[in-house]
């Protein structure tokens, strides 16, 4: 199954509403109840639990995070997800600007049952010490 590139932006300014809502219940909404995120390949969050505390974790760190979608793009029903954050950090007050993506496989209610997210570690850190 393919998806329209309206329904991939469709898709897109939700999940971005999602992420600045503030909610980390509403990030998770967006995945089947057994998907999972890698995140730079590190440990799996696993399930709607995982999820939430996934989010969680990045708004804690970044209470003012905002997300802006730099682009979706899908081929079947792999899809492409590109992001920048920009906020501060919780500890050391400094300015972030990151960029990332996200890969998902969607089923055919548009649902993530999988995804592999990245960012560049390094450079995070670095904006983090400032």
């Amino acid at each position: 199954m393919a998806f329209t590139q309206s329904d991939l932006d469709a898709l897109a300014h939700r999940y971005t509403d999602a992420w600045n809502s503030k909610v980390p219940e509403n990030v998770a909404s967006f995945h089947t109840s057994s998907s999972r995120i890698v995140i730079n390949l590190g440990e799996p969050s696993v399930g709607h639990a995982g999820l939430t505390e996934m989010a969680a974790g990045f708004h804690a760190d970044v209470p003012d995070l905002h997300l802006t979608c730099d682009g979706i793009r899908g081929a079947g029903t792999h899809v492409i997800f590109l992001w920048t954050f920009t906020g501060h950090h919780a500890e050391t007050g400094n300015a972030l600007n990151v960029q990332g993506w996200e890969e998902w496989d969607l089923d055919g209610d548009m649902k993530v049952t999988s995804a592999l997210g990245w960012f560049d570690g390094e450079e995070y850190d670095r904006q983090v010490a400032g």
